[in-house]
């Protein structure tokens, strides 16, 4: 019987769920919900039907498990919280200083509704978390560092597009080159967050908007870009829409660490993603989740978790017996 999948949110992450889902056969969409105009929506699967997000918890006894595909800044720290109450959910909330305040939150809603939500998956929080938890498990006592991109990052980019008198935005982590074959090097160097990356905003702004402004409110935004070295573009809608349509990212965990009685032989692990579609793989990395979560809460579990609690054959759709004769 498949799993009864419904997206909450239909941007960029929300149509890479549906084609996440439509690559997995035990996965089944039932119904999308949006805070637009249900008429004016065209999505990709036929026969599902479109609803008003205000609608959403009338639907709660149709839908296994509920994808929230809102933006970290405003809209996950609302909705996870409050869907939680009807619904089994998995968001992808990307703002890591914020995580524990969050988790705490849905972790209560969930547990009133006794239901299970699996919140920060994804490549980052999500993949390279479980890399940097298994390294430093594996190799304690050393450093891991964690470098991002080239690429554009969904969450950064909805962050600048909620400035007053921005239309549209892009913007892109790059790792700084030097600091990157340091640590590739096993040096194990102190890099400060600015030393790291540097962050790039190509920004579309609307007639007349105040670009100083808003340049300066990108630059002084708290754990978004305050501690970088942030530069911003203004753009025309024509330049965005050619040069900056695509949505590549990836990244790389790094860790270094020592072994031997006198730490003789040094170590370095490495995890590395390159991808052209970031909300695609998101949402692939969801949908594994989204198994594991039905499968979670049909065994009682309730309250929050995250991509640490999750065992990795609960992702697989294969059987165990053919795991461990072919993947172990």
């Amino acid at each position: 019987m498949s799993i009864r999948i419904g997206i909450y949110g239909y941007g960029n992450l929300g149509r890479g769920v549906e084609c996440a889902v439509k690559h997995n056969e035990d996965l089944e969409l039932v119904g999308v919900f949006t805070r637009r105009d249900p008429a004016s929506l065209k999505i990709m699967t036929p026969g599902v039907k479109v609803m008003s997000a205000s609608e959403a918890k009338d639907h709660a006894g149709e839908i296994d498990v509920l994808i929230i595909c809102g933006g970290s800044a405003t809209d996950l720290p609302v909705q996870t919280p409050e869907l939680a109450k009807y619904f089994n959910v998995i968001d992808s909330f990307d703002t890591h200083a914020k995580i524990p305040t969050h988790f705490k939150n849905v972790d209560a809603a969930a547990k009133s509704g006794g239901k299970l939500a699996l919140i920060s998956a994804g490549w980052d929080p999500g993949m390279f978390s479980l890399n940097r938890v298994i390294a430093e498990s594996i190799l304690p006592g050393g450093k891991t560092y964690t470098f991002w991109g080239k690429g554009v990052s969904q969450g950064h980019s909805d962050a600048v597009r909620r400035i007053e008198g921005v239309i549209d935005a892009r913007q892109y982590t790059v790792p700084v080159e030097k600091a990157l074959e340091q640590v590739r090097s096993g040096k194990m160097p102190e890099l400060s967050t600015r030393e790291k990356h540097t962050r790039e905003c190509f920004v579309v702004a609307a007639e007349g908007a105040d670009k100083a402004r808003i340049e300066r409110e990108i630059k002084t935004m708290p754990n978004y870009f305050d501690e970088y070295d942030t530069t911003v573009h203004f753009i025309s809608a024509e330049e965005m829409k050619r040069d900056h349509s695509a949505l590549p990212h990836g990244g790389f965990v790094i860790h270094s660490s020592r072994t031997g009685l006198e730490d003789e032989n040094s170590h370095v692990i490495e995890y590395s993603l390159k991808l052209d579609s970031n909300p695609q793989f998101t949402a692939s990395v969801i949908a594994a989740y989204a198994r594991a979560v039905h499968r979670l809460a049909a065994a009682g579990k309730t309250g929050c978790i995250t991509v640490l609690d999750v065992a990795p054959a609960l992702l697989s759709p294969l059987p165990y017996e053919e795991l461990i004769a072919h993947s172990l």
